[in-house]
This record gives C-alpha cells, sequence and structure tokens, in this order.
C-alpha cells in the first residue's frame, strides 16, 4: 500500500501517465487515419499484383525488429552527426541540432517512427475489411451521384464497423505498451522526462533503481490504464450490423 501513496505524490509517475495519454491518441489517431486512406487506395487498384506489391511494401517494417529499426533511425537519422535529418536541415541553412535534448520535438519523433514501423499491419486489416464490402452498395450509391468521399464515409466505413473497432482497440492496448523505440531514443525519459512513458518508467524503476515493488504498482497502474481504455472503446465501439 505504501508503493500505491507512493504514486499519488511521484511527479514523474504523473507526467510519465500524461506522456502516455498524449502519445497513445496522437499515435493512435494519426495511425487509424493513414491506414484507412492507404487502404482506400490500395482496395481500388486495378490489378491484384500492385495491391499484393504495396500491401507487402508497406507491411515489411512490421517483421523487422523494433530494436533493430529504432537504433537505424537513432543513429542514421536523428543523429546529431551524420543524421540524415541534420543532413536535409543543413541543405536549407539550418545548423544541426541534437534531437535527443529536445522537449516536444522528441515524443514527435518517436509517434512518427512508431507509424512508420506499424501502419503496414494496420493496412492489411483495413484493406481486407473493404474488399469484403459488397460491391453494390458502391456501385449503387455512384448511380445515384455519390462522389468516391462520400462513398466511403457514408457506405464503405460504417460497414466495416467491425474491422475499424477492432484496429481501434487492438492498436490502443499495443500502443499503451509500446517499450522498445522509448528505450532507445530516451533510455533516460528525455530532457526533463518529455518522453518517459509509463513502460519505461516501470523498466527504470525495476532494473535501473532496482525497486521491484514500486516498479509493480506502476505496471498495476499501467494495466488499469489500458483496461479501462480497452472498456470504453469497446462500449463506444460496438457495432452490430449487416448486408441486408
Amino acid at each position: 500500500m505504501e508503493n500505491y501513496r507512493r504514486l499519488i505524490h511521484d511527479e514523474v509517475f504523473w507526467l510519465a501517465v500524461k506522456n502516455t495519454i498524449v502519445y497513445c491518441l496522437a499515435a493512435v489517431t494519426a495511425n487509424i487515419v493513414i491506414t484507412l486512406f492507404l487502404a482506400e487506395l490500395i482496395s481500388v487498384l486495378p490489378s491484384k499484383w500492385m495491391k499484393t506489391m504495396f500491401r507487402t511494401i508497406l507491411f515489411i517494417p512490421c517483421i523487422a525488429p523494433m530494436v533493430g529499426t529504432s537504433t537505424v533511425w537513432k543513429y542514421g537519422i536523428l543523429g546529431t552527426d551524420g543524421g540524415l535529418l541534420n543532413k536535409i536541415a543543413g541543405i536549407f541553412g539550418i545548423a544541426p541540432k541534437n534531437w535527443f535534448l529536445t522537449t516536444w520535438q522528441m515524443l514527435l519523433l518517436i509517434i512518427i517512427f512508431t507509424l512508420w514501423a506499424d501502419i503496414g499491419y494496420n493496412v492489411v486489416l483495413f484493406t481486407a475489411g473493404l474488399e469484403g464490402v459488397p460491391r453494390e452498395f458502391d456501385e449503387a450509391a455512384a448511380i445515384d451521384g455519390a462522389g468516391p468521399v462520400k462513398r466511403f464515409l457514408w457506405i464503405k466505413l460504417p460497414l466495416i464497423g467491425r474491422t475499424f473497432a477492432f484496429v481501434a482497440i487492438m492498436t490502443m492496448a499495443n500502443y499503451f505498451q509500446m517499450f522498445a523505440q522509448f528505450r532507445v531514443f530516451a533510455a533516460n525519459g528525455g530532457r526533463n522526462n518529455t518522453a518517459m512513458v509509463l513502460t519505461n518508467y516501470v523498466f527504470k524503476m525495476s532494473f535501473d533503481s532496482f525497486d521491484m515493488g514500486y516498479a509493480s504498482a506502476v505496471a498495476a497502474a499501467l494495466f488499469v490504464l489500458v483496461f479501462m481504455v480497452a472498456m470504453v472503446q469497446n462500449k463506444l465501439m460496438r457495432s452490430d450490423w449487416s448486408y441486408e
């Protein structure tokens, strides 16, 4: 009980909670919007081999080890000396920047990396869902004069409700548990703990401070947070539909 009382007064814990929620809301929202857009583009391609090719290209980062790709991004793209991002900035006369000493930019860069590494999985799921929508509905709406955007928003999207709910719930639960990229990019939570999230805080308390009891309390708080979010999402996204 002392560990749970300690949570209430721990400023780093509450900052980690805030960062975790901000990261998940921003990353999950961006993930769903981008993957829905890409899935719709892929689903309307004329040939099957083109659909397979683009799905494969987008899915490749998903099967790469997260620690390995995080390391490549850290030193190859975000590195202060020789990093691709600073080289591009140098073309426009901007001096090299140490991204690991930034505040909100560090969290933004981790979100961008996560999207690059993870969107392929949801693209495959959404593409399968969109291809399962009967063509008759889309064709009937087109005959009535509905454009592609209206047909997607009012015909296809409601009919992939179960796929959408599954993707949203699983992505949110998965992102709350993201750890590898935070440990690689900002092992100590970044400057002023602005990139500290709950999973990294659990690891830090466990294996840096060797305070297993308090780390277990933080992990329990993370479980409660994920459970509450999942229950709310499940209630809001219940879908009961049929094609008849």
